[in-house]
């Protein structure tokens, strides 16, 4: 603001000298044609006195200015229109200019009047024989120039209070909006991710209230999915640790056979291996969302696919799935080898343990243009298009009962997500209730020169 003041003011200063110097122009221009005419009449004079000269200048109706000085040769007053200086030696610099041989003007601004003084030579027959010096008092052009300066000022004055008024109210206005933001930042460090900025306006700080706004919502997200991440957590650890309690106060405070005590510590190892199994996929979980890709290796499909075939076998034999694999199409891709194994497994395993009974799974790598793809299709029961948008959050299960009736913890596809992700790769899924689904894993390929040529 100081400097648009600064600027004011000189633009209001440069104004008002360009007005004096149009003035200027104007009254020098007219004045130099004035004396040229004068001093035109005059040198025709034969004799020049004051009464020679006083006769022209009367023949001049145009020639009106306020004083008119005639000097000889030698600076000496001839003629003086004011009769103060006749006959006496005039020294002013204007008539010692004119006497050299040149046209003088010069001009001075006070309070509203003008003084303009011009001088010219005489000429006779080519020689120089005196000069003709006049004055002018301009008191309508001086009460111009007043006037046009006054205004510039008005102007400048009210322009310097339009802007302090501008500013005031704009860094009112900025400071209250920026109140808005530290206010509502306050709120949300309280725990209160719904609160919501609104600054108004279309400029950064209505950017800034947009992305505090989306921060925001990313933290209610974060909130909930932590808060149902715990609950989920919680119920699912709650139920074998119920059961596990349940079956150890029966020992406790029942008689029972050896068997049935036998089968009792049974059904409370399963629960507690359940436990571990949940665990150790928590953690895993836990693993690869605060990993990041390191030390990444180019491997096959196949390799890795026909170790956790060998694997599974036998839990798909004894559940009648039968296993046919078409790896054909393989292509190497960039990604650790237990991170593909997981991959491999968790899709497999849900494959055999989803599937109906004498149904078939089928796994199958092929490439599709500068893509590898790991297609695991089952004949199960499918997935409704309704759970389709969640099987992939963590602890969903789509038919819960089931799920747990398999051992199921709801945290397979939520480790096959995080992990494809983070190899710059993606998963999709499509299902059909009652013929099964089918998940494609794609990741991009990586060739080495060795394969290209």
């Amino acid at each position: 603001m100081v400097i648009t003041l600064v600027v004011l003011i000189f633009l209001n200063l440069y104004c008002s000298r360009m007005s004096q110097q149009l003035f200027y122009q104007s009254k020098e221009s007219s004045m130099i044609e004035k004396c040229l005419l004068a001093s035109d009449e005059i040198s025709g004079l034969e004799v020049l006195n004051n009464n020679t000269i006083a006769g022209i200048v009367s023949q001049l109706d145009s020639l009106t200015v306020t004083r008119l000085i005639v000097t000889d040769h030698a600076g000496t007053a001839l003629y003086d229109s004011k009769d103060i200086c006749t006959g006496q030696l005039v020294l002013l610099p204007e008539v010692v200019s004119a006497i050299a041989g040149n046209n003088v003007f010069s001009w001075q601004y006070h309070a509203g009047v003008m003084n303009s003084r011009a001088a010219t030579p005489i000429f006779s027959y080519g020689s120089i024989v005196g000069c003709l010096y006049m004055t002018e008092y301009d008191t309508s052009q001086g009460a111009l120039i007043q006037i046009l300066q006054r205004s510039l000022l008005w102007i400048t004055v009210i322009l310097e209070l339009v802007l302090v008024v501008f500013s005031i109210v704009y860094a009112t206005r900025f400071s209250l909006r920026i109140q808005k933001i530290m206010n509502s930042m306050r709120i949300i460090q309280k725990g209160d991710y719904t609160h919501k900025v609104a600054v108004g306006g279309n400029d950064e700080l209505t950017v800034l209230g947009n992305e505090f706004n989306y921060l925001t919502e990313r933290l209610q997200t974060s909130e909930e999915k932590r808060s149902r991440f715990v609950s989920d957590a919680s119920h699912e650890l709650k139920t074998p640790l119920a059961s596990i309690k349940l079956l150890s106060d029966s020992i406790l405070q029942n008689d029972m056979d050896p068997n049935t005590v036998r089968e009792f510590v049974e059904d409370i190892g399963n629960e507690a291996e359940r436990l571990n199994r949940m665990t150790a996929k928590l953690l895993s979980l836990t693993r690869v969302d605060g990993e990041r890709v390191s030390d990444s290796e180019i491997i096959y499909f196949a390799p890795t696919v026909h170790r956790v075939s060998k694997m599974l076998s036998p839990m798909a034999t004894k559940a009648g799935i039968s296993l046919e694999m078409d790896l054909s199409g393989d292509a190497p891709i960039l990604i650790l080898e237990d991170d593909l194994y997981q991959i491999v497994f968790n899709l497999m395993e849900n494959g055999i343990k989803y599937n109906q009974p004498g149904g078939k799974l089928t796994v199958s790598v092929s490439r599709v243009e500068d893509n590898a793809e790991l297609t695991v299709r089952d004949t199960g029961m499918g997935i409704p298009l309704e759970s389709l948008p969640h099987i992939f959050e963590r602890f969903y299960r789509v038919d819960k009962a089931r799920s747990r009736a398999s051992g199921g913890s709801g945290l397979g596809l939520a480790i096959v997500r995080a992990i494809v992700q983070r190899n710059r790769g993606q998963i999709q899924v499509n299902s059909t209730v009652g013929e099964g689904t089918c998940f494609t894993v794609t990741f991009p390929v990586f060739d080495t020169e060795v394969d290209k040529e």
